[in-house]
């Protein structure tokens, strides 16, 4: 199995496509990042780097798709991207990979912001990833504002969650919904809906949503179901909260069985 990832690289810290690589490598997925973003750090932290223009960026594309890589291709994971002419490189890349090979599943995390601080992407790009990537995707995983931000719904409960989610019309896995005052869940809808809640942590790795879209897209390409994947994104999510507290993602102790070892979750069938 081939994963191509579309989204940010981070030299010092394993948070986006550079974490999510290393985490499909770990489960024995083979995985190719194509940068939008070269880092030096967590840019909360304050990074050096760039953005890469995109012209680069569809060049770094069609060098992939030259070298037969889009052939291969049995996941594309998006994520990040710094630039609306990006999001329009990568839509035109998923419509070539899948004439070059049908059976592809395309899981898009449409990053564009998150609570309290708002959009953190320009208004430009998140136009260009609702309208281009966001209907090209076989499933979404967005957090709770994204959701929000892309069906004008609120999202205070699982329930505004389930109808938010369903008005996208393909599987969604959505994560950070409010739970109890100690949890927090994450939605899965497909034909059905289960809400998976988890303890929340007062310290929590960056990049959990990260790892939640690799593992989720690793599931897939395994042939789990949409249901029996998610729950194992999610025991992936909780089980990094709990062995990083406020360090890194700990991705090499990261190994299916670990996750089939991790804390229970609870579970909710939403219909």
């Amino acid at each position: 199995m081939l994963a191509l990832i579309f989204s940010s690289f981070v030299a010092a810290n394993r948070i986006g496509g550079g974490a999510q690589q290393l985490a499909l490598t770990a489960l024995g997925v083979e995985a190719v990042l194509a940068p939008t973003v070269v880092l030096g750090r967590n840019p909360a932290k304050g990074a050096a780097g760039r953005a890469l223009e995109p012209e680069l960026f569809a060049g770094l594309l069609g060098d992939m798709e030259s070298e037969g890589l889009f052939g291969r291709a049995g996941l594309v994971i998006t994520g990040y991207f710094a630039s609306a002419g990006q999001v329009a490189s990568a839509a035109d890349a998923i419509d070539r990979i899948r004439a070059a090979s049908p059976g592809v599943r395309v899981v898009v995390d449409p990053i564009l912001g998150d609570a309290p601080k708002g959009l953190y992407v320009a208004a430009e790009t998140a136009q260009a990833l609702a309208a281009g990537l966001v209907p090209r995707a076989d499933v979404l995983t967005p957090n709770a504002w994204e959701l929000a931000h892309l069906t004008g719904e609120p999202i205070d409960s699982a329930a505004e969650a389930l109808r938010a989610a369903r008005k996208l019309g393909r599987p969604v896995l959505a994560t950070s919904i409010p739970a109890g005052p100690d949890e927090i869940g994450a939605l899965a809808v497909d034909g059905t809906a289960r809400f998976y809640v988890h303890a929340r942590r007062s310290l929590a790795p960056n990049g959990t949503g990260d790892l939640v879209t690799a593992v989720l897209a690793a599931g897939l390409g395994e042939g789990l179901d949409f249901q029996a994947a998610a729950e194992r994104a999610i025991r992936a999510a909780a089980w990094a909260v709990d062995a990083a507290g406020a360090g890194d993602l700990p991705l090499t102790d990261l190994t299916t069985q670990r996750l089939q070892d991790a804390q229970p979750l609870r579970i909710e069938a939403m219909d």
